[in-house]
């Protein structure tokens, strides 16, 4: 099976498989098993024991493809490879926030060419797969168009190192007089599905990774907007700016002269 839409299909139904095993199982305050980056970079139980779903469902499905989670590394290797972030917004889920997501997209030689990102505590399952568009709910999305900087609803998110935070802090306090307002939801993938869908008219964040943004990131694209980094280069780690042509370039000339991609 190399058929995006296929592929999209497969993910769709294993994301709402591990989604609702989520709701299920979440206790009133998931307990932190484990810290990342920092100690505000948080791990629950329920991280590992959805990628360990997500990982059993694709294995028995495709048992020689890669898969790349945030959990548990990448295993396999192979033309085919799941990208698979069980929940985006982990502090959201710790705190019952209701922004967090299961994130899957599949590659084929490298490039993504299906994703899903079902934001569970909404119920809302978005779908794209490559050249067919991006869907929620059986409607075609469609990201806002010919929406001038000043009047733009911007999202953004923030890292877990204190010096990343300062200096995003500092890029914020220049980013915030120049738009409409800016949104912090807490999910780089729910953020991303935002744009597709026109309830965010751009997004940029420097600290996104991969299995963040690679479902997200097809969704957007797939509605008629924009990704990539600074200066040219694509999106990653380092920024990630996402919005419909002609906003893109307004916000990527906003932020380019106040190096983003700096730390404290």
């Amino acid at each position: 099976m190399t058929d995006p839409a296929r592929f999209a299909e497969l993910a769709e139904e294993i994301a709402r498989e591990a989604g609702a095993m989520l709701l299920d199982k979440r206790p009133a305050r998931p307990e932190v098993v484990q810290t990342k980056s920092s100690p505000t970079d948080v791990v629950t139980a329920l991280d590992r024991t959805a990628e360990d779903l997500i990982r059993s469902r694709i294995r028995a499905a495709r048992p020689h493809d890669a898969i790349l989670g945030e959990e548990h590394g990448t295993t396999g290797d192979g033309a085919v490879r799941w990208i698979v972030d069980p929940i985006d917004g982990t502090v959201n889920f710790l705190y019952g926030l209701p922004e967090w997501s299961v994130s899957i997209a599949v590659e084929v030689d490298g490039q993504v060419v299906a994703a899903v990102v079902n934001v569970v505590p909404r119920g809302e399952v978005f779908t794209a797969s490559l050249g067919n568009g991006a869907w929620l709910d059986g409607e075609r999305l469609h990201c806002n168009t010919g929406v001038p900087l000043s009047q733009a609803l911007i999202g953004t998110g923030f890292g877990y190192q204190p010096g990343r935070r300062a200096v995003q802090a500092e890029v914020l306090a220049h980013v915030l007089p120049r738009v409409r307002d800016v949104r912090r939801g807490g999910s780089c993938a729910a953020d991303l599905c935002s744009v597709a869908a026109g309830r965010l008219d751009g997004f940029y964040e420097r600290g996104p990774q991969y299995w963040d943004y690679a479902a997200g990131g097809l969704i957007a694209t797939e509605a008629g907007a924009v990704i990539g980094g600074l200066h040219g280069k694509p999106h990653s780690p380092e920024m990630t700016i996402c919005a419909a042509p002609g906003l893109f370039e307004e916000l990527h000339d906003l932020l380019a002269p106040l190096n983003p991609e700096r730390d404290a």
